[in-house]
């Protein structure tokens, strides 16, 4: 048994809790103790997945004290998934989430899972402008509070108005977005699955590109509206770089290849270079912060304005499921 304990201790630290969950049974714990750490393991799969429905919050205090720790930090990087939810999570704040998601590509740096790690590099590239705006108005483009900043007299956004900047796709998201805290909860959910990354470079087109600004920008303060526009061209240029071209092209997630770890590197090395020459802000890129992206980390604290790191959820949920484990076998030990 104890050579069994220290395989599933390694897949632990290496957080294919998945793994685990199905090897747990094999060292025969007593029923309560294996439920629970079914449970964790359940909720580390959903964090590395990037699950964030629910990663498994249902009755989280039936997973002890530690566990409902986790699940509370947890709460902050899901979306709501209901309209009038009272905790906002990543409409209120997106810095918990993507703290979150520089682990998760720490993770799947570590696992060697390189279409996973740019997929996940990607949802980082399509709600960057947001985390630029959060900065301004003190929240991720929440339906519930957006009226207040991109409502009114001389404001264009989310109307069929020729004067707009935005293409198609855009316009149908911004209006989406002005009426969805109206909807029931399955077209609430439809909207963040669908059409709020839309939103998000909608709005760093407001800020960014737009010619004939109108008074989402304008109301702001000139100083204001200087930091955003250059802060949203660089995360319009971070989603136009080379390592998400990586993720946009035909073989990625569609089973007909992966890239390998040297490709990533040299894309990656290429998306610095690139971006670090516009210079200002962009350079930031360019910091050999230690992370497995150099850069990366670095990059998204320069933008929005304040520290963004990886968190260790992950690693928290690792080491909380090693240590049950562990008092799990000494118990049984005992008890033998």
């Amino acid at each position: 048994m104890n050579s069994g304990v220290d395989v599933v201790e390694t897949l632990c630290h290496r957080y294919a809790f998945g793994d685990v969950r199905e090897l747990l049974p094999m060292l025969r714990l007593p029923e309560s103790e294996l439920n629970r750490l079914r449970r964790i393991c359940l909720f580390g799969q959903r964090l590395l997945d990037l699950d964030a429905e629910d990663f498994d919050m249902a009755d989280a205090e039936a997973g002890g004290p530690e566990y409902t720790a986790l699940v509370d930090r947890a709460r902050a990087c899901r979306m709501p998934q209901e309209p009038r939810e009272v905790n906002r999570g990543a409409l209120s704040s997106l810095r918990p989430a993507y703290d979150l998601l520089l682990e998760v590509v720490r993770a799947r740096h570590l696992r060697n899972e390189m279409a996973s790690l740019v997929a996940t590099v990607h949802i980082i590239a399509e709600y960057l402008p947001l985390l630029v705006w959060e900065a301004v108005w003190g929240h991720a483009a929440d339906p519930m509070r957006i009226d207040d900043n991109v409502d009114g007299a001389d404001s264009v956004f989310g109307q069929q108005d020729v004067t707009c900047g935005h293409n198609r796709t855009d316009k149908g998201a911004t209006a989406r977005i002005l009426r969805i805290d109206k909807a029931p909860g399955q077209g609430w959910r439809t909207y963040l699955d669908r059409q709020h990354s839309n939103v998000a470079h909608a709005l760093g087109v407001c800020a960014a590109e737009c010619r004939d600004k109108c008074s989402v920008v304008t109301r702001l303060p000139a100083a204001v509206q200087g930091q955003l526009a250059e802060r949203c061209v660089v995360a319009l240029a971070f989603g136009d770089s080379g390592v998400i071209k990586l993720r946009h092209a035909a073989p990625v997630g569609h089973g007909f290849g992966v890239p390998s770890v040297e490709e990533l590197d040299e894309t990656w090395q290429h998306t610095r270079e690139v971006l670090g020459k516009r210079g200002g802000l962009a350079e930031s890129i360019l910091a050999d912060d230690g992370f497995c992206l150099p850069g990366l980390p670095s990059l998204l604290t320069a933008l929005a304005g304040t520290a963004i790191v990886p968190d260790t959820l992950l690693r928290d949920t690792a080491a909380l499921t090693v240590t049950k484990l562990h008092n799990a076998t000494v118990h049984l030990r005992e008890a033998a």
